[in-house]
């Protein structure tokens, strides 16, 4: 076993962390097999023991300080596509009957919809486009 190089045995590490990766897909892990990979091109290079535990080292904790807080950033962030009642919202839609603040129908997205205005002075007749601003249960608030 003495006999096989220092990159080798940097290089079965890196392999190690990353099936470990793959198993329990802790990103953690991938910055440390990286970090091996970096350690295994030092010793295939020719550098010493301490030059490789230290690019290892170092190279391991640039990524976790760099990409963890950003992966962080994207998990915590909302998705960019809207479904449902929040896809309906800021649509325009197309009058069916009178909207006012009691009450109407609209066509939104191809189908008919109960709708209110926001305030209580608007009205908007048949054949008038309005803009949907917030969904309350089956009612369409348009203005």
């Amino acid at each position: 076993m003495s006999d096989i190089d220092a990159w080798v045995w940097w290089l079965i590490g890196a392999a190690g962390l990353g099936i470990a990766l793959v198993v329990t897909t802790m990103p953690e892990l991938g910055m440390l097999a990286v970090g091996a990979v970096a350690a295994t091109v030092v010793a295939r290079l020719g550098g010493g023991a301490v030059p490789q535990v230290l690019v290892f080292a170092a190279v391991s904790v640039a990524l976790i300080a760099v990409v963890r807080p950003i992966a962080s950033r994207h998990r915590n962030q909302r998705p960019q596509l809207a479904t449902g009642i929040e896809a309906l919202k800021g649509m325009q839609a197309v009058v069916l009957e009178r909207v006012d603040h009691e009450g109407g129908r609209i066509k939104l997205a191809g189908e008919v919809w109960s709708a209110r205005t926001l305030g209580a002075e608007q009205a908007y007749e048949v054949g008038q486009e309005v803009d949907v601003v917030d969904i309350e249960g089956a009612t369409a608030i348009v203005m």
